[in-house]
């Protein structure tokens, strides 16, 4: 379920602390019922070598066309990417985040990890068209229970990134997100 934006600016995320250049583009619940504890469980799936995740028609579908197209325009060149077009978040992490723990790297698509705290976890990715941000928080469901939520930060480049942007919005929230995430709850009763 998409959820108000106010659902992430709202929470004292330490994410808020070093991203202000950075536009919020979604919030989403996630299915992921759990205790106050589980947040590395969520973690686990999302980084999973695993691609069960990703195997639904739709979302391998839309993954390889990206895959291809950025190949096709060189969107994901080593040159357009983290540490050459744009430096990585963890620069400007405050000390505490930078000497705790890092998380691990997605392994099915190529984010990369920034910080993992108890309720938090953001992962990054760069190409030519944009600097983006994955945010996985850990919130109370208002039930006595916890859930994940995530939300995607960006930072287009240019006009080019700006029309990418714009262009794949109607795609990502109608298609790529909702079947994630119908995904990523199926599939979480496996990650105990």
């Amino acid at each position: 379920m998409r959820l108000p934006d106010t659902a992430h600016t709202a929470t004292p995320w330490r994410i808020h602390e070093f991203t202000s250049d950075f536009t919020l583009e979604d919030v989403w619940a996630l299915p992921t019922p759990g205790g106050p504890d589980d947040l590395p469980r969520l973690v686990r799936q999302f980084t999973s070598d695993d691609d069960a995740e990703l195997s639904e028609l739709v979302i391998s579908t839309l993954f390889a066309i990206r895959w291809k197209l950025g190949a096709l325009l060189g969107l994901d060149k080593p040159g357009n990417g983290l540490g050459e077009r744009v430096t990585s978040l963890r620069e400007r992490l405050p000390d505490d985040l930078r000497d705790g723990p890092r998380g691990p790297d997605l392994q099915v698509v190529p984010f990369h990890s920034v910080y993992q705290t108890d309720t938090e976890w953001t992962a990054e990715l760069a190409n030519r068209t944009v600097h983006a941000l994955m945010h996985i928080g850990w919130v109370p469901d208002g039930a006595g229970r916890y859930r994940g939520q995530m939300a995607a930060l960006v930072k287009p480049n240019g006009a080019l990134g700006e029309a990418y942007m714009a262009g794949i919005k109607p795609i990502r929230r109608t298609l790529v997100y909702p079947s994630l995430i119908r995904s990523i709850g199926r599939n979480w009763p496996r990650y105990t």
